[in-house]
């Protein structure tokens, strides 16, 4: 057995040492979800685990409270293992972000060894706010990334993969003011700020048949009046444009906005817009960290599907991936059929099907850190595949 072998070895059996604690994190974190930005309790445990582990922590880090960085060793190369903890409203963790945290946690301690024989350094690197608020993008603003040499992360699903096809998304908030007036007694003296939002939505549905496949637009609106018989003064809506490529979101937008200009000219209510900072990319899979941790998870008994053609979403690992070579995989929790936002999905992500995800998610990440520093061509490789000289 080789010197990387005996470290996969004894990764495995790192993890598996620590599976109690992790497992108790993982749903500590699920059962007290908290929302994006506002993660002040898990990022407190996951540094403090880390932190009891033998990690240097800086929390808060690059510019979020709720943000933090752990490192271990002080070498070159760098490689970066991404933690997500937020929640969404309503539901939870139904995008099992208790699992990305832990799986990221567990990784971590398995590469240890890994980056003192090879005189590496691991980062397991903290990013609240992944649900909209952009907080991978807010910390690389201030050099979260800039001395990563590949960083990765694995997000639960119903399927396993080594990657993602994720969509550049931006937020649109849309505000429409009109006036009051009785609805009944003196409607033509109103301006209905609700109804100006209604043909932009429509207008919507109609554009949905002329864009490019793929794309999505969808929303929703948040205020629509506060009585049946008073002409709404005003009205607010929530939109999501998506696609697959970045450069296309950007002609979608205009389009959009367009709608909801037209329900202003259509009523003589009032538009306001505002695009919400930062927006997401699409993601840039690297193809030789990818092919090694398809390999590695393949190790571990879980067959790997393809990606190309199955639309995960949008996340800030988008961004990061234009920025250092990095990987997206996917990670079944739940049964085939069973989306993530959902609440089927939150139950899975607290289960023992959401903790041998996990495990499997955390081991095979280990693995591929030690097969990137026990290998240095492959790192390189990755690298020249990243500033377009090969793959």
């Amino acid at each position: 057995m080789d010197r990387a072998e005996q470290l996969k070895q004894e990764a495995q059996e790192q993890i598996a040492s620590h599976r109690g604690e992790l497992e108790e994190l993982s749903l500590r974190i699920h059962g007290n979800p908290e929302l994006s930005l506002e993660e002040e309790n898990s990022s407190r445990w996951l540094a403090e685990y880390l932190a009891g582990k033998g990690f240097a922590v800086t929390k808060p880090a690059y510019g979020l409270p709720t943000a933090f960085e752990a490192v271990y060793w002080a070498g070159n190369p760098s490689i970066g293992i991404i933690a997500e903890y937020d929640a969404l409203p309503g539901i939870g963790h139904a995008c099992g972000h208790n699992v990305i945290a832990t799986a990221a946690v567990g990784a971590g301690l398995a590469a240890k060894k890994a980056a003192e024989e090879f005189g590496a350094t691991i980062r397991v690197i903290g990013t609240p706010g992944e649900e909209g608020r952009g907080g991978k993008i807010r910390m690389a603003r201030n050099g979260a990334f800039t001395n990563v040499d590949a960083a990765m992360m694995v997000h639960p699903g119903d399927y396993n993969t080594s990657g993602c096809e994720a969509m550049a998304v931006a937020i649109l908030s849309v505000e429409f003011h009109g006036k009051a007036s009785h609805a009944a007694g003196a409607p033509q003296q109103g301006v209905n700020a609700l109804e100006a939002m209604i043909i932009s939505y429509n207008a919507i549905n109609s554009l949905r048949q002329h864009v490019v496949d793929g794309s999505r637009v969808h929303g929703i609106i948040t205020d629509g009046g506060q009585a049946a018989n008073v002409v709404p003064a005003h009205s607010a809506g929530l939109f999501y444009i998506r696609a697959k490529d970045d450069e296309y979101v950007e002609t979608l937008k205009e389009r959009v906005v367009g709608c909801f200009e037209a329900g202003a000219r259509a009523t003589g209510a009032k538009l306001e817009h505002r695009w919400s900072e930062p927006q997401y990319s699409t993601m840039k899979n690297n193809g030789v960290i990818s092919g090694l941790y398809a390999r590695n998870l393949e190790g571990l008994g879980r067959k790997v599907e393809p990606y190309a053609g199955r639309n995960f979403g949008s996340t800030d690992m988008g961004n990061v991936s234009y920025m250092v070579p990095g990987i997206h995989p996917i990670i079944a929790v739940a049964p085939r059929g069973v989306p993530i936002h959902t609440e089927e999905f939150e139950t899975h992500a607290g289960s023992e099907a959401g903790h041998r995800a996990m495990v499997d998610g955390a081991t095979a990440m280990a693995w591929t850190v030690i097969d990137l520093l026990a290998e240095p061509s492959k790192l390189a490789q990755a690298k020249e595949e990243f500033s377009g000289g090969g793959g």
